[in-house]
């Protein structure tokens, strides 16, 4: 190799060191970039808030707003139910009529039983013969007194039997336990049906009420008696109310707790089950 070729090479080599470095630089420069910008909309960036419970923005919101959902309850309402297996002979009060405390709603056919309390009167009378005959002959010191503690054991005996027959004929009629409406009719007339089978949900529709819950920062001005309105959805009109009872416990995880009150009036065209929206407005020292 001679001189030129020499330099030749050493140029070659100092001309790829410098764009070696060249290279590095920029690429150095590059990532300063990069992180200057990822850097800098920390700076502006608001710090992240953790997620409000989607349960605390609508109880703020209801609070701000002074509006719930409350659904009419009746008064009193329950399920009536077979207690003897029988056939259903008669339904005198059909699906939504009203009835009064006491009326006979179901009427089951129980021949059957009836043909048993006969035979159970019938012991009885022929216990009772005996045993008056014997008390007859104890007199006379004619029987003796095992026989007539028998006798009288076995009168005992077919009284029970009688008072258990007339038990089951008093259940074959089914009285209305208090004033109110059929609301669902479960069975029809001819049916056979079991003991404990529901018949009928039966209900009181005298004094509708309204459940409805409340946050429980609300009982420093909400107390028994507290008037309010209530517009009711299916009618389209409000309604006057008041608070009649308080719950006996606040939910700690909701922090709300449950209400119940009473439609003030006399409304036909109000029925369970309808609902709307509740507006309490507070006293003016707690607004």
């Amino acid at each position: 190799m001679n001189g030129t070729d020499r330099r030749i090479t050493a140029e070659t080599v100092t001309s790829i060191r410098r764009w070696q470095r060249a290279v590095l630089l920029a690429q150095f420069l590059s990532v300063l970039a990069c992180s200057a910008g990822a850097a800098e909309p920390s700076k502006t960036q608001p710090p992240a808030h953790p997620s409000i419970p989607a349960s605390t923005i609508s109880s703020n919101l209801a609070l701000e707003n002074r509006e719930i959902r409350a659904q009419l309850m009746p008064r009193q309402y329950t399920t009536l139910a077979a207690e003897i297996g029988a056939k259903v002979k008669r339904l005198p009060v059909r699906e939504g009529g009203k009835f009064r405390s006491g009326e006979s709603l179901v009427t089951l056919d129980c021949s059957l039983q009836q043909a048993q309390l006969s035979k159970a009167r019938a012991a009885l009378y022929a216990t009772e013969q005996t045993w008056n005959a014997n008390k007859r002959l104890n007199e006379m010191n004619s029987v003796g007194k095992v026989e007539l503690q028998i006798s009288e054991a076995e009168v005992t005996k077919a009284q029970a039997e009688v008072a258990f027959n007339e038990a089951i004929i008093a259940k074959c009629v089914i009285a209305a336990p208090f004033p109110g409406r059929i609301a669902e009719q479960k069975v029809r007339e001819q049916q056979y049906v079991q003991p404990g089978q529901a018949l009928l949900e039966v209900l009181d529709d005298s004094m509708l009420e309204l459940e409805f819950i409340v946050p429980s920062g609300w009982l420093a001005w909400l107390r028994p008696g507290y008037n309010f309105q209530v517009k009711i959805d299916e009618t389209g009109r409000s309604y006057p109310a008041r608070i009649q009872r308080i719950g006996a416990r606040v939910d700690p995880v909701s922090q709300s707790v449950k209400l119940s009150a009473v439609i003030d009036g006399k409304f036909p065209e109000l029925i369970a089950g309808m609902s709307g929206r509740v507006t309490l407005a507070p006293p003016e020292n707690h607004k």
